[in-house]
């Protein structure tokens, strides 16, 4: 069957939007290339096969994300330096945070079902969650703890958390959680109430933060830098090659993410799926 006019249009308004906010955020150096080119992908996809209910919280996810990354950035460009990502996001961060979402959203558009809805929320929340708790985590005042056993941890740790990471993990989350109820009111959708969506947004994007943050304290590849010796994420710091720390060698930075993701969703999908009852 041919799509309706209205049905293309959908898809070309997704690409010209994503295009204007990614060929921004690559002139504000917030995107590589690589980044920008899936992120155009990743828009197109949202608004073709989703629309404003997608498309919106994702945009409600980058730009705040976006926002949070510079703000106070000459603070935090030393701890940068021990992350595998950064502010400048590549296409594999962009599909890291992005790409369930997406696929959730065509799971939706090929067979429509409040589940996916659920999971997309969950997931969305948890990338903005983890994300926050990273920019706001990082400028805290008192030393991480361990999230497996509460010792004290260096800033920029894999694993560590503080109170004012964790505040920022649950207002990200509860954020998602108000945007979804606006979009899916203007897109229609009879799902949850208002304090339901924050409530759904707040315990999927919590969780799948706390996730992250024990899956980089226990299985996540760390490396270890010869010259500082920092445990760091990647491959060279201080202008040195760096040694392997702990952790499995095929869970990188990125399937963390996607497994945190993962398990945010789920909590979503349980939580909503009560609270519609």
């Amino acid at each position: 069957m041919l799509p309706h006019a209205g049905e293309i249009m959908d898809w070309i308004i997704g690409a010209v939007c994503a295009f204007i906010v990614a060929g921004a955020a690559y002139a504000k150096k917030s995107l590589t290339l690589s980044g920008c080119l899936a992120a155009v992908l990743m828009g197109t996809i949202y608004y073709g096969a989703g629309n404003l209910f997608w498309f919106g919280t994702l945009l409600l996810f980058f730009i705040t994300s976006t926002l949070l990354s510079k703000y106070r950035k000459e603070r935090k460009q030393e701890l940068e330096k021990s992350y595998a990502k950064t502010g400048n996001r590549d296409a594999g961060q962009v599909f890291a945070n992005g790409g369930m979402g997406m696929l959730l959203c065509l799971g939706y558009w090929i067979f429509p079902h409040q589940v996916w809805i659920y999971a997309f929320i969950g997931v969305m929340a948890t990338v903005t969650s983890d994300t926050w708790a990273t920019e706001l985590g990082s400028l805290s005042r008192k030393p991480p703890r361990s999230v497996v056993n509460w010792k004290v941890l260096t800033p920029g740790a894999s694993g560590g958390v503080s109170l004012l990471g964790t505040t920022a993990a649950a207002i990200g989350g509860a954020l998602i959680g108000a945007g979804a109820f606006i979009f899916s009111w203007v897109a229609d959708f009879e799902t949850l109430g208002f304090l339901n969506w924050m409530c759904v947004g707040l315990a999927g994007g919590v969780a799948g933060a706390f996730a992250d943050s024990y899956l980089g304290a226990t299985v996540q590849l760390m490396y270890r830098c010869t010259e500082c010796g920092r445990e760091v994420e990647v491959s060279e710091h201080c202008g040195h090659k760096t040694v392997r720390a702990r952790g499995w060698t095929w869970m990188s930075n990125d399937l963390v993410n996607v497994l945190s993701s993962v398990i945010g969703g789920c909590v979503a999908i349980g939580l909503g799926k009560i609270l519609a009852l």
